[in-house]
């Protein structure tokens, strides 16, 4: 990297974190309390008042499960391997795919399986941006504003997620797919067959 490019990375950083706080679902109230770090040293980190420091990355990246390289928005190395993280949210275990923050996030997602006797419809959520599913094994329960949806191995759906939506195993088996989120609603650009050329 260099020398001139080092402010320019610097003053990306708070973008970065507020980004993948928002994503996380976390406040920053929650933050403050599960790293140690003032609020108001986390507002000013996010809007760019206060420099970061490893003081304040390390804990944030631990905090995330992230690589301190992904936090500042480090250079390739060329190693295009993923090391990916798992983190648990909701009883959802997610498998991060891809390396950077913004724009498209791809995630394998495992869902454990129903318990016995529950016939329950999973509860929905509103947000912005737009997801595309694939399963990968097991019956996944998609709850669709007032659709009830069954997905099984090879299907996928879309959707834009500011409609109610909601994910369960649709049995007793765990259930795996892949989805792709876009914050802002970017949308899958899928090509059906070739064009012929």
């Amino acid at each position: 990297m260099a020398d001139e490019d080092i402010p320019e990375v610097l003053n990306a950083v708070g973008p970065r974190l507020r980004a993948l706080r928002r994503e996380r679902g976390a406040t920053l109230a929650q933050l403050s309390e599960t790293t140690g770090i003032s609020l108001s040293t986390l507002s000013r980190l996010e809007s760019g008042q206060r420099k970061p420091t490893l003081e304040l990355l390390l804990p944030l990246a631990k905090t995330y499960g992230v690589q301190l390289d992904e936090l500042v928005g480090a250079p390739p190395t060329g190693d295009p391997r993923i090391h990916p993280r798992p983190f648990t949210r909701h009883g959802q275990t997610f498998v991060p795919l891809t390396r950077y923050l913004g724009g498209l996030h791809a995630y394998k997602q495992i869902l454990p399986g129903r318990k016995t006797g529950a016939d329950v419809r999973p509860s929905q959520a509103v947000h912005e941006g737009y997801e595309w599913l694939y399963i990968l094994s097991g019956r996944l329960h998609l709850a669709l504003g007032e659709h009830d949806l069954i997905l099984t191995s090879g299907e996928a759906a879309e959707f834009d997620t500011r409609t109610p939506h909601g994910f369960a195993s649709a049995s007793a088996q765990p259930v795996e797919f892949l989805s792709l989120f876009g914050a802002q609603g970017e949308r899958m650009h899928v090509r059906a067959r070739p064009t012929g050329d």
